[in-house]
């Protein structure tokens, strides 16, 4: 029985594959758990079509990060903090402090998309990696001040 499927199943196929199963396997697992739709003619173009729309909206947004890459590669994001004596800061500055700061320059960037190799614990300046993909990353400078 040919099926498509709606989301990856494990050893099985990825999503929007047209395979071919056992009726069994599709009656008693795939179709109750919303896995899987009976492959027709008319939902095999519908999900064509929908590969297509989503293919394009893809292509949209990587060129959408691209440009905030490009607007944000190089930037200085500074911290004013209170420290202690031989330059250690009283916390720290992590991921989610400075998507906080991005933010309130101006970039939608979130503090998943932030890495850091570990959390900032000393005065000076570093660096950060804005990372959307594998291709897509710039890199900024951190620096922390002393209040």
């Amino acid at each position: 029985m040919k099926v498509i499927l709606k989301q990856d199943v494990k050893n099985v196929g990825k999503v929007g594959e047209i395979i071919n199963v056992a009726k069994g396997f599709a009656r008693n697992f795939l179709f109750p758990k919303r896995l899987a739709l009976e492959a027709t003619e008319k939902r095999a173009q519908e999900f064509e079509h929908l590969k297509k729309v989503a293919e394009a909206k893809k292509k949209k947004a990587i060129g959408e990060r691209k440009q905030v890459l490009d607007s944000i590669s190089g930037k200085i994001v500074t911290f004013k903090v209170n420290a202690g004596e031989n330059e250690k800061l009283f916390g720290s500055i992590s991921n989610v402090d400075i998507a906080r700061e991005l933010e309130k320059m101006g970039f939608d960037i979130e503090r998943r998309d932030v890495h850091l190799e570990e959390p900032i614990k000393i005065l000076g300046q570093h660096k950060a990696m804005i990372r959307f993909s594998e291709e897509l990353f710039a890199e900024i400078v951190v620096s922390v001040e002393r209040n």
